[in-house]
């Protein structure tokens, strides 16, 4: 099976990033990540030094969140900001609640998504979409991730599946990541602990199937192993990001 690289959604170390953005990427990359995912930096930084320094830190920019508001109304900046910090993958990280309360709404929004990603394409940029568990809920029969994929164009809108969330939804991530590998483009490493109440926890010290979803990335030619813990409770980030890596490490999967 072939090796994975381990990148970090930088939502995980919340207000270190914040306080002290490059600073806190230089911890990643000493504690051995090889890149990084973004939240949206356009205030933070300009673009060619966003992507001078972190180059220069060895960490690749794997992708960015930016919100569906911000790419609606604001998409030119948008994409002209991190073509020029070199990425080519941008992720809309949610669904906002007012747009998915019914299945015609998960129509709208997925063709405005697939026309946004169309836009994308042209400037060499791949959107997807990144899931929760609400995605999951049902409208006559069918839930808003099966309308989101059945009304946007498979070009225009990849995924971004995150394996915490479609376990909590009720789906098996490793048959949710075979049933759409050619869909998706990147993948969150995120974990779940065991017993209740449900809690996240470090990549490999949970319940999910690590070897059976690194097959699954390897059939989906994905090459990043993008690990995110939305909440470390009460051990401190940097740790927790450091355990996942250790353990990717000892599963042989980086």
């Amino acid at each position: 099976m072939a090796k994975m690289k381990a990148a970090l959604q930088m939502y995980t170390l919340g207000s270190m990033s914040e306080k002290d953005f490059l600073g806190t990427c230089r911890k990643v990359a000493q504690i051995g990540y090889q890149g990084i995912e973004l939240l949206d930096m356009r205030s933070a930084l300009p673009a060619d030094e966003l992507r001078a320094k972190t180059a220069d830190m060895g960490l690749s920019l794997v992708g960015v969140h930016v919100g569906f508001e911000n790419l609606e109304s604001n998409l030119p900046a948008v994409l002209d900001y991190y073509t020029r910090a070199g990425l080519t993958s941008i992720t809309c990280p949610s669904m906002p609640k007012s747009r998915r309360q019914s299945g015609a709404d998960w129509a709208t929004a997925a063709r405005k998504l697939s026309d946004i990603g169309a836009a994308c394409r042209q400037r060499g940029v791949t959107l997807a979409y990144h899931n929760h568990d609400f995605e999951f809920q049902k409208f006559d029969g069918k839930s808003g991730f099966d309308i989101l994929l059945a009304n946007s164009d498979a070009q225009n809108l990849k995924l971004e599946l995150d394996t915490f969330w479609v376990q909590a939804g009720g789906e098996d991530p490793v048959a949710y990541l075979n049933r759409h590998a050619a869909r998706v483009a990147l993948l969150h490493a995120k974990d779940m602990a065991a017993g209740s109440p449900r809690r996240f926890a470090p990549v490999g010290s949970g319940i999910l199937n690590w070897k059976a979803l690194a097959a699954a990335a390897e059939k989906a030619n994905l090459h990043w192993w993008i690990v995110e813990q939305d909440n470390c409770y009460e051990t401190p980030p940097l740790d927790a990001v450091r355990i996942s890596l250790e353990n990717l490490k000892k599963m042989a999967l980086v």
